[in-house]
């Protein structure tokens, strides 16, 4: 009789290599998914720590953190346009006007924080919501319309600041959004959250595949997702919650920066509406083929223009952030390179410019390698010229790799 003796040690592999496999397959047939922005983001850091090692220092981080914010939340309303298979060149403007709608208000008004901001927003609202019936009820295309408010939206902007002054923002609450810090405890306690939010959210959704005798990721995959993001959110705590004040007696700076959880909530918003709303499946349907989703009851008209709706919403929100983060509001405030760099921030980060595909946090990783382009290369002396030729060159990348591989993911490529 002989005895059948089992290799324990190599149960918990299996699972592992099954998901690296799977994901393989997935590169193979064409979606790449967020891949080539995490390996750019990786790479490009590395690059920039070696060349000048204060790229990884604490304070730079924190500076890299609130630089992308802005782009990065402007980039999370252009998803839901780029998901359709349209765009809203406007989306830049649109901060701009909101933005100085929210100086006018807090400085030369007086108004309370709360009700500038509020107003703010519902500016960018009548702004998507015009946009959105345009492009739908009259039938224009989105490429024309926005183009046209794209340049109608720098008059407004120069309308509302009087041709072109500087309104400087002296409202506390709202300058602390990008300038101020949370304080290192209140870090851990959202590190908590973020993480038992995190893991709930992914053994449940687990839990509901086996209930449904589904094949796909196992307890111990899940489990080192999970472990993934606790090292990764505990190291950025651990990281920020360090002083980084030259002179702490007089300034201290401890903490992630306030603009970070807000961007965190809004990515975990948007997130949840794109995968577990009727909304968000109708997006997709709509974006990977229209007269389908017509076909099939989704009210296409309503999903197009509350796309744009959201767009300019949280282009108004980006225009919070640059304000705050500028202490002031000018003519060029959403102005300049804005409008593209979101718009490759969302594309770099692997949402596909043909609609159908990509996830809200396309937005913050590509802002992230746009945010770092930037940085390091301003740390290492080049010209503001150089930086548009890398972040252009690396767009071009971004978009050539999504062509490539939607043409080989076509039946019989």
């Amino acid at each position: 009789m002989s005895t059948v003796v089992t290799d324990k040690t190599a149960e918990p592999v299996a699972p592992v290599t099954e998901l690296v496999t799977g994901y393989v397959a997935q590169i193979r047939s064409g979606n790449m998914g967020a891949l080539p922005s995490v390996i750019a983001l990786v790479v490009l850091s590395v690059v920039f720590w070696i060349a000048r090692p204060v790229f990884m220092t604490q304070g730079n981080i924190a500076n890299l953190l609130t630089q992308g914010a802005a782009i990065a939340v402007i980039a999370m309303g252009l998803i839901f346009v780029l998901l359709l298979g349209e765009i809203d060149l406007s989306a830049g403007f649109t901060s701009g006007v909101c933005a100085a709608v929210l100086a006018v208000l807090l400085t030369d008004k007086g108004w309370p924080w709360y009700a500038a901001v509020l107003v703010s927003l519902l500016t960018g609202v009548v702004i998507g919501l015009s946009i959105g019936a345009i492009v739908v009820k009259i039938g224009v295309p989105s490429f024309v319309v926005t183009l046209a408010a794209f340049l109608a939206l720098q008059g407004v902007a120069l309308k509302i600041m009087d041709n072109g002054r500087n309104i400087s923002i002296h409202d506390e609450t709202i300058l602390a959004i990008a300038n101020k810090n949370v304080p290192p405890l209140l870090g851990w306690v959202m590190y908590l959250v973020l993480v038992g939010g995190f893991s709930i959210v992914q053994y449940r959704k687990l839990r509901a595949r086996n209930t449904l005798g589904l094949t796909g990721e196992t307890a111990p995959v899940v489990a080192l997702r999970i472990a993934t993001v606790a090292v990764v959110a505990g190291a950025a705590v651990l990281v920020l919650n360090d002083e980084r004040s030259r002179n702490p007696e007089v300034n201290s700076l401890q903490g992630m920066p306030i603009v970070v959880p807000i961007i965190i909530a809004l990515l975990l918003l948007w997130t949840f509406v794109l995968d577990r709303t009727s909304f968000g499946r109708h997006i997709y349907a709509v974006g990977g083929n229209v007269e389908a989703a017509r076909r099939a009851g989704i009210p296409v008209d309503r999903i197009k223009i509350s796309a744009f709706v959201l767009c300019s919403t949280m282009a108004a929100v980006g225009g919070l952030i640059a304000a705050s983060r500028a202490n002031s509001v000018d003519p060029n405030t959403g102005g300049s390179d804005v409008l593209l760099t979101a718009v490759g921030a969302a594309v770099i980060g692997g949402t596909s410019l043909f609609g159908g595909r990509g996830r809200m946090l396309d937005a913050v990783l590509g802002a992230a390698v746009v945010a770092v382009i930037n940085n390091g290369m301003g740390l290492m002396g080049y010209s503001a010229g150089t930086k548009f030729v890398v972040t252009g060159f690396v767009l071009l990348l971004a978009a050539g790799v999504d062509a490539l591989s939607r043409k080989r993911a076509l039946p019989g490529s």
